[in-house]
């Protein structure tokens, strides 16, 4: 049985608001940054990669955002509507605002890196009036990206579409995705991440973000299962804390716990696997299934992708994922956990 059941009358899947930018990706490997003669562009950030994913996978997806009024901008206008994402409540920068550009750096599978220029940026100039309430209202899910949460007016366009979803009956999933380059202090990052991790209905995040959001030291010794429990008499129902290498704990509502490992599989690069992951996960969601199997499909996902040299080109079929996870069907990535256990 769901643990979240989904409005089915509503006509669209999924609507992100946050950060859409430009990736690029060097065609020389094993190397740092500097010594790259030529890259590869692709359309990326957080919310972006995962409306992509989620639309590959077969989901009615929108996207609210602001891109530049440029040749850029035009890229990931042409690149969602090539794709059928909706793109009717994006707008452009309107005083020479800029798309963000990241430079990513593959020193070797394992060690990865990446470069923002993200002064004067245009995905943080959506704002309040921007954002429709019948659009949202039409709607299952709705998934903030914590990027869009920095700065005026993008942050107060993130609570407005927050308000109109908790009015409607819209899922609300909150994705940390915390960059340091626009926030001010940390103080200042957690004061709107609390906040939007009170309005949520799932939170996905590392343990370095969800400390972030609770403004605690990262040795304070808290356990994952009491900040899970925190959020959920908050209400939320699904709360998702990544440990890196070590995989991720999965909390239910219903007082279950799943450790999530990933596959086995040959590294390319160790970025956007979460956006495949998260994609997946709400896809899996969305299909009915239960927790476990839709964590199993994030994670094959995300094995995929990290495989592959972008991101967002690298989003893969339901028919793809599916054709993995029989390859890969002897190896055993979800297990369920005593509430208490830690990794």
């Amino acid at each position: 049985m769901a643990l979240i059941d989904f409005d089915q009358t509503k006509k669209r899947d999924v609507v992100l608001i946050g950060r859409v930018t430009l990736d690029f990706n060097p065609n020389e490997l094993n190397r740092t940054l500097d010594k790259v003669k030529t890259f590869s562009m692709y359309l990326g950030g957080s919310a972006g990669n995962m409306a992509v994913g989620i639309n590959h996978l077969g989901k009615k997806v929108g996207f609210i955002g602001c891109v530049s009024d440029d040749q850029f901008g035009d890229f990931v206008i042409n690149y969602f509507n090539e794709r059928g994402i909706d793109t009717t409540q994006m707008v452009r920068s309107k005083h020479g605002e800029r798309i963000g550009l990241t430079f990513t750096e593959i020193k070797s599978p394992t060690e990865s890196s990446i470069l923002m220029y993200r002064d004067c940026i245009a995905d943080l100039l959506i704002a309040p009036e921007d954002v429709s309430e019948d659009y949202i209202a039409d709607s299952k899910i709705l998934i903030v990206s914590g990027t869009a949460l920095a700065a005026s007016p993008s942050r107060e366009a993130c609570f407005m579409a927050v308000r109109y979803a908790k009015k409607h009956g819209v899922k609300v999933i909150f994705d940390i995705d915390y960059r340091p380059y626009t926030w001010k202090s940390a103080e200042e990052t957690s004061i709107y991440y609390s906040l939007m991790a009170k309005m949520s209905d799932i939170i996905i995040g590392s343990r370095e973000e969800v400390d972030l959001t609770e403004n605690i030291p990262e040795d304070s010794g808290i356990p994952d299962h009491e900040l899970a429990e925190k959020y959920m008499a908050e209400g939320n129902q699904i709360v998702i804390i990544k440990h890196g290498k070590k995989g991720s704990i999965a909390y239910t509502a219903d007082k279950h716990a799943y450790k999530v490992e990933s596959y086995h599989i040959k590294l390319l690069k160790s970025f956007g696997g979460g956006d495949a992951y998260g994609s997946a996960f709400v896809y899996g969601l969305l299909s009915g299934w239960e927790v476990p199997k839709a964590l199993q499909y994030g994670t094959a996902h995300a094995a995929m992708v990290v495989a592959s040299h972008s991101c967002s080109d690298a989003m893969q079929t339901v028919d793809q994922i599916n054709a993995f996870m029989e390859e890969h069907k002897d190896e055993k990535v979800i297990t369920e956990l005593d509430w208490r256990e830690k990794l």
